[in-house]
């Protein structure tokens, strides 16, 4: 849950408020009453490469996609006209 707070404790809290934030709180900022801004930590971003080493676990996990299912279920969750 994020917690409100004024603009002004922004301006006058700022380093106390930055390091809450990495340690993963969440503030709404306001004025006058009003909610203008979300302060939150960064989501991490994702990889685009996998290890070798990661790829092999993952594999080991023994995930099986059953094709025509996956394609049924593809179906129902998009519209495919054109």
């Amino acid at each position: 849950m994020a917690k409100i707070i004024p603009q002004r404790e922004l301006r006058n809290e700022n380093a106390k408020l930055m390091d809450a934030v990495s340690a993963g709180e969440t503030f709404v900022v306001t004025r006058n009453g009003e909610p203008v801004a979300e302060l939150r930590p960064v989501q991490a971003a994702r990889k685009t490469f996998i290890t070798r080493d990661d790829l092999a676990r993952i594999s080991a996990a023994g995930v099986r996609i059953d094709p025509d299912q996956f394609r049924r279920e593809l179906d129902d969750a998009v519209d495919q006209s054109v």
